[in-house]
């Protein structure tokens, strides 16, 4: 079936209106918190309305719209609003401080910023207001900031009014400005190869890159991301992933309305925000990373909801443990579950297994290349294309892959080939059908005395270890062998293991230079905000645990 699908030539403006036309009155996004509820109808007027606003203001064409927010309902008008304008939405790590959103507004040029009050012990507001103190004494819309000569506009998306800044019923009210006209003149202007949306990536190594992609590369993988979850307007994805990323804004937001599904979307992930609402709004799919299920299944209360509308869903971010998966189909009826693997660049689905797949392709590999997408395995030092059952540097091509980072020749032609081949930094292995094996980041295979050891397969092999919950693998250094294998390691709940008990299970039963010199036990593990474990600041840990490394 898959390979009939033709690839969609609109942009999501465009693709939000033909939903609408097909499922009007169905619901579009749900909110079980706050009891907010809009149809496909109501969320197209939303965004219209703010969409004109935006227009009024005087936002233009090209401009970027930096949301720096949680998954409010704002969120996704803005959206969609800035793609019916052709600005393009630029999406900001909830939990950046100032530091780090300083250098975004800098090294993009962002004109918009829209913001909410604040996340956990980062106050927004008063962020910007050091960042930016013209704010409190320009008149609006008149902004000129002598750190960030680019920025026009700073935005509250909330109801309450702060100096310098539009609020959101303020920029909803200027839209009767803008007549319908000129609102389908600006649409019509738009082409599908538009940049509508940048991300900064994940930041695993160096600085973010700002990650420029278009209508087409997202459209088309969300849709293809629902096409081979069997979506139609019957289904209700429930996602508790950040939107800023795109697990949550592609895979999810336009993963759902590409079909005429309804996005039952939570602020932030709570397990029994999660439980409650797949119950309530009888979800039929989950989105998460592994770790987000573990802690549904572990939770104390898991017993009294009902997970019985569930069949699909997917699990992506990092490895899904065996045991993991079978408790997922068998306690949460989600037997259809997909695994998927991609990155930022790639908008951001390379490869997906299949509903039908036995378990063992779902845990073992992340699936084949999805409809109208090449992957290949190349030598990451010659470049030559590998055979299968050989390991090497994963490739993508096709309609996915990014423009190009922003401002940033260098890293572009390090990233893309010239025959349009994005590398992607990770280690894999592709089987004869196609699937792949991704066996661990390039930067993070470690080099003991010059044995190449990929933690991805002594992750795997502890898994097996009763007691172990989680466990992370990444490089100690070390003067006598340059780098030894260190495991960090997660507890299951009443395991009083110890590290010799960890060494002890791994003698024997794969070869000396692997099993870990360290064993450490954590509560948690570094990440990004999209779930990837950041193996490098482990290592970084490691020099003060073991300063006595030897």
């Amino acid at each position: 079936m898959e390979q009939t699908l033709p690839l969609l030539e609109m942009t999501l403006g465009q693709m939000l209106d033909a939903t609408v036309a097909r499922y009007p009155d169905h619901d579009a996004i749900v909110y079980v918190d706050r009891n907010f509820r809009l149809t496909y109808r109501q969320f197209q007027q939303a965004v219209d309305d703010l969409a004109k606003g935006l227009m009024a203001l005087g936002v233009q064409k090209g401009e970027k719209v930096a949301i720096w927010a949680t998954n409010i309902p704002n969120w996704v008008m803005l959206q969609f609003a800035t793609a019916k304008i052709g600005a393009i939405l630029l999406t900001v790590n909830i939990n950046y401080k100032s530091a780090e959103i300083e250098y975004l507004l800098g090294q993009s040029e962002t004109e918009n910023l829209f913001l909410i009050d604040g996340y956990q012990d980062t106050d927004y507001i008063t962020t910007i207001y050091d960042l930016v103190p013209e704010l409190k004494t320009m008149e609006r819309g008149r902004l000129a900031s002598s750190r960030f000569p680019h920025l026009k506009r700073v935005c509250f998306l909330g109801l309450e009014k702060h100096r310098g800044m539009y609020s959101m019923p303020e920029i909803n009210a200027l839209s009767v400005m803008v007549n319908d006209e000129e609102y389908q003149a600006r649409q019509a202007a738009l082409s599908p190869y538009d940049v509508v949306n940048m991300q900064y990536t994940s930041g695993t190594t160096g600085f973010p890159k700002g990650v420029m992609l278009t209508h087409h590369n997202i459209g088309n993988n969300g849709y293809f991301v629902g096409a081979n979850q069997l979506f139609t307007e019957k289904d209700r994805v429930c996602v508790p992933v950040p939107l800023f990323h795109c697990f949550g804004c592609v895979m999810g937001v336009i993963g759902s309305v590409s079909h005429g599904s309804c996005l039952v979307i939570l602020e932030g992930f709570d397990p029994v925000m999660v439980m409650t609402s797949i119950e309530k709004e009888r979800c039929t799919a989950l989105y998460g990373v592994p770790t987000m299920f573990i802690a549904i299944l572990d939770h104390p209360l898991f017993a009294k909801f009902d997970f019985s509308s569930l069949r699909t869903g997917i699990m992506a971010g990092s490895n899904c443990p065996i045991k993991v998966m079978e408790q997922v189909i068998a306690k949460m009826h989600m037997t259809d579950v997909t695994i998927c693997y991609g990155l930022t660049e790639a908008s951001p689905v390379m490869t997906y297994t299949r509903i039908g797949d036995d378990i063992r392709l779902r845990v073992e590999t992340v699936g084949r290349a999805l409809p109208h997408l090449e992957v290949k395995i190349i030598d990451p030092k010659t470049g030559e294309t590998l055979p299968p059952g050989t390991q090497g540097e994963v490739c993508c091509r096709g309609y996915s892959v990014m423009t190009g980072y922003y401002n940033n020749e260098e890293a572009t032609r390090k990233a893309l080939t010239d025959d349009g081949w994005l590398r992607s930094g990770d280690l894999g292995i592709l089987d004869e059908a196609g699937n792949l094996r991704i066996t661990g980041r390039y930067k993070d295979m470690i080099i003991r005395g010059g044995e190449n050891i990929y933690p991805r397969e002594i992750e795997e092999f502890l898994y097996n270890m009763d007691g172990i919950k989680d466990v992370q693998v990444a490089a100690v250094p070390s003067p006598k062998y340059g780098e030894e294998v260190g495991a960090f390691v997660i507890r299951r709940d009443n395991a009083n293991i110890e590290a010799s008990d960890v060494i002890d299970f791994c003698r024997g039963k794969i070869a000396r230079f692997k099993v870990p010199k360290y064993v450490h036990f954590v509560d948690g593990y570094p990440m990004t905000a999209s779930g990837k474990i950041q193996k490098y600041k482990l290592t970084e840990m490691s020099e003060q645990i073991w300063p006595e490394r030897i």
